[in-house]
């Protein structure tokens, strides 16, 4: 049977845990910050990518979009990689 000062401590426990989930909610600036960061790892290297695809198709002859298409898809993967690992932490 517990004992009232049991029951006591259980609740000031309780409470003091409450207030420290209360006090470490993110703010919606930390929110923000924290999306805008993963947009940033998953967006740069596919737009790096791009760039760099575009630039070694301009060196080719002729029209192609080999080396542009590769390394879009290459960004992709590689921002998806950077987005698991920074969730991960």
């Amino acid at each position: 049977m517990p004992q009232p000062d049991d029951l006591r401590k259980r609740v000031e426990r309780q409470a003091r845990r409450m207030k420290q989930a209360e006090e470490d909610r993110p703010t919606l600036m930390a929110q923000t910050i924290y999306i805008g960061t993963l947009g940033l790892l998953f967006v740069l290297p596919t737009v790096g990518g791009a760039y760099l695809g575009h630039w070694l198709d301009g060196r080719m002859d002729g029209y192609s979009t080999h080396w542009t298409i590769g390394l879009i898809l290459t960004g992709v993967i590689v921002g998806a990689i950077n987005v698991y690992l920074f969730l991960r932490e």
